[in-house]
């Protein structure tokens, strides 16, 4: 047994049960041993807690060097939010750790690092970042909050809430033009939403550069 193999235990616990039940003696009868025996690889459940935050941002694609700022972002954050859907406890626990891990760090350092050496300065970057990170955390907790049933379409919501023409006009308009096809999905929002973002970042960025 090794540091990696308690995290990755602890990673099926939360998948399975959420992040309540994750607990030092669940991840020992995930593992098949006393919880005693994780004590010699994590301090305590604080520290488990800390090493699933890291392990999240293990599953997040890194910038590449060479590689442009505009596909370097978007891909990023396609699969931060990837891998925050596939783990829905991941969310909140990475919004509530104050213990950074290197995995956590080095994921930073290569973000920021992508668009410094792209030409965004500093504070720019910086913005950039806390924006591209708020639109994703954002768009996978609406995602996750939905409240659709199983099976449901948003066509088929929509029809269930008979909104009146009459009393609101532009809303129900919105809703008919969407689902008017039959095929409309919340999730394929992320993209528009996202180029969206980063074409204003690209404004931001040339109006950065005019200035210099």
């Amino acid at each position: 047994m090794s540091a990696h193999a308690v995290v990755e235990a602890a990673v099926r616990v939360a998948d399975a049960g959420g992040l309540g039940a994750v607990s030092m003696r669940g991840v020992g009868r995930e593992l098949g041993v006393e919880a005693m025996s994780l004590y010699h690889h994590v301090r305590n459940k604080e520290h488990l807690l800390d090493a699933l935050t890291d392990w999240i941002f293990t599953q997040v694609e890194l910038p590449l060097p060479e590689e442009a700022w505009r596909p370097a972002m978007e891909r990023r954050a396609t699969s931060a939010r990837a891998a925050l859907a596939a783990h829905p406890w991941a969310l909140g626990l990475v919004e509530s750790r104050r213990t950074p891990g290197p995995a956590l760090l080095r994921h930073h350092d290569a973000v920021l690092g992508c668009l410094r050496t792209q030409g965004f300065g500093a504070r720019l970057a910086a913005h950039a970042f806390s924006a591209i990170d708020a639109y994703v955390y954002g768009f996978v907790l609406v995602e996750q909050t939905l409240p659709f049933e199983a099976g449901e379409s948003a066509g088929d919501f929509a029809a269930a809430l008979e909104l009146p023409d009459g009393e609101y006009p532009h809303l129900a308009e919105s809703a008919r033009t969407l689902t008017a096809e039959g095929d409309y999905d919340y999730a394929d929002e992320f993209g528009y939403g996202l180029d969206l973002l980063l074409e204003g970042l690209a404004g931001r960025l040339d109006a950065e550069r005019s200035r210099r």
